[in-house]
């Protein structure tokens, strides 16, 4: 029989501590950590389903400076990495203290641009037990977007949303319903400091220089966010991340209005101006010396202040409205989407990564139907063989799924070993809700569906880095090639599949349209298939 209908319920990848799924609960717990290129920060939330909600019950921050690179290599030094692991394990008990059901953990730039990133990731799991996910420049500002929107009310006014991180900006322009348009520039507060600060205070020509570097690096971003704003729209610029909130801090100090909380704190462009102006003269000790910054903020403050004032000139807005919930939030509210307990507004993101795939089919002009029936058949060869072809624990079901759904893309660009093509497709486009590790899954298990097994060679191959990545990618490789086998027609003559599997045995009947129809050249199809899958499984597998 074949599978059931698209599993809707897209789980992100996540340390399963003590998981509960009774939603009847009066609440539960979830921790979320962002490794961050400047600070690494924990969050942990108690979420109420009966009202939907969810409220912050502890917020931490260690400053790990993974952002402080190897200046010849790129690298993650040792002494920061170790930084990390100090910390993330204190994170992990703080969080096991509490109870959590799931601790959720994302790695955005510094990680991201490392050569030796994701080595630091298969590190963290190998010495601490925890799974992190390094997240695209797009994700991250999906995410971003989530956190403010759970925290701040849109209305029916678009809003653009500005994240300075230590070494990316993201930029997004979005409703209450749905972002229009996400960017990720390699500019923040930490790289620019790094790469271009060489004087204490900075000095009149390397602050022009840094304003228009500034803004030639935004000029794409801010180009991508105009063209989605319709005719007499004006934007709200929210802004967000340790720069915003330095920023807001002293500016409402100055102003003698202290805010304790800085949530919706509005700062008129004139005020930030003079911030910047002041700021900018004084030496990174001297601004130490100020209530509202830290020691490790007064370094960076100024790159990340002229990052603020150059978009906000950009965008043409006189008013910013800081918000205090960013990633760490969204992380926490892309869970709840996604285990349902979200039915409002936000629901629609529980869907996001069927809806990114589907997206993407339709640009790369992949033939739907033809790619539904095969997604159907490698839900169906998933389901009924579980144990005997693969012993996945639900992880790659919707992998495999997307894979299915897009392994025939490549062919846009050349029919001749169209598989290869897929993968580049696959693996330099857009697949928001996926780590970078199961987009490069996705794209691999598209990849090996046809041709040649995996070689060491491979790049394909080699980015998979931890040994499940490539057991999951060739089990759910050997269900797409079951599938795409029968795939022979432009019109499809299978109706359903009766697929029996145990004790190292798989049989395979295939049940026409019509009653008599000739299905032997699926047959002949599916066979080949089988005979090589039988060269490196101690499986027995029959067409009846």
């Amino acid at each position: 029989m074949l599978g059931d209908s698209i599993n809707n319920s897209f789980q992100r990848k996540s340390t399963e501590l003590d998981l509960v799924e009774n939603q009847d609960a009066e609440f539960c717990r979830v921790a979320t950590i962002d490794i961050g290129t400047n600070s690494t920060h924990l969050l942990i939330a108690k979420l109420e389903p009966k009202l939907n909600t969810f409220s912050i019950e502890l917020a931490e921050k260690s400053t790990t400076r993974l952002g402080e690179r190897d200046p010849e290599t790129g690298e993650l030094t040792s002494l920061a990495m170790n930084r990390a692991f100090s910390t993330l394990k204190r994170f992990k008990d703080l969080s096991e203290s509490y109870k959590v059901e799931s601790l959720i953990i994302a790695a955005t730039s510094a990680v991201r641009e490392a050569p030796n990133g994701r080595t630091f990731i298969s590190e963290i799991k190998k010495k601490i037990g925890l799974d992190v996910e390094l997240i695209s420049g797009s994700e991250e500002a999906r995410l971003i977007y989530l956190g403010v929107l759970s925290g701040m009310q849109f209305g029916n006014k678009p809003h653009l949303v500005l994240d300075i991180g230590g070494g990316s900006t993201e930029l997004i322009l979005a409703d209450s319903s749905e972002a229009r348009a996400l960017t990720s520039t390699k500019i923040g507060a930490v790289r620019l400091q790094r790469e271009f600060i060489k004087k204490d205070p900075i000095s009149p020509q390397a602050e022009l220089f840094l304003r228009s570097f500034i803004r030639g690096s935004m000029e794409s971003a801010i180009d991508k966010v105009s063209k989605r704003i319709e005719v007499g729209e004006e934007p709200v610029l929210v802004a967000t991340s340790g720069t915003a909130m330095a920023i807001g801090a002293l500016i409402s100090s100055k102003e003698n209005h202290i805010q304790k909380k800085l949530q919706g704190y509005k700062i008129p462009k004139k005020n930030l101006d003079s911030m910047v102006s002041q700021l900018i003269k004084m030496t990174s000790s001297e601004r130490s010396q100020l209530s509202s910054l830290s020691e490790r903020r007064s370094e960076i403050i100024v790159p990340g202040a002229l990052i603020l004032q150059t978009i906000m000139t950009m965008v043409n807005v006189n008013e910013i409205v800081l918000s205090e919930r960013a990633l760490r939030e969204g992380l926490v509210v892309d869970w709840m989407c996604r285990h349902n307990f979200l039915k409002d507004q936000l629901s629609f993101q529980g869907s996001i990564r069927e809806r990114t795939v589907l997206h993407q089919s339709r640009r790369f002009g992949v033939d739907s139907k033809r790619s539904q029936r095969v997604s159907e058949f490698a839900l169906a060869f998933y389901d009924y063989t579980k144990g005997v072809l693969h012993n996945d624990n639900g992880e790659g079901r919707d992998l495999l799924w997307a894979a299915a759904k897009l392994h025939a893309c490549g062919k846009l660009i050349n029919i001749s070993a169209y598989h290869k093509h897929s993968w580049y497709l696959i693996r330099h486009g857009e697949l928001l809700g996926y780590s970078q590790a199961e987009h490069l899954m996705v794209a691999s298990i598209a990849r090996y569906h046809r041709k040649s097994f995996p070689k060491k060679r491979h790049e394909s191959w080699h980015l998979l880095i931890e040994e499940s990545q490539r057991s999951l990618v060739s089990d759910m490789a050997l269900l797409l090639r079951l599938s795409c086998s029968l795939d022979r027609r432009p019109e499809p003559l299978i109706s359903r599949l009766v697929i029996e599997a145990n004790n190292k045995k798989v049989n395979i009947e295939l049940i026409p349209n019509e009653l008599g129809q000739n299905l032997d050249l699926e047959k002949w199809s599916l066979n080949r298939v089988i005979l090589l899958i039988k060269t490196i499984k101690d499986v027995d597998i029959n067409i009846l």
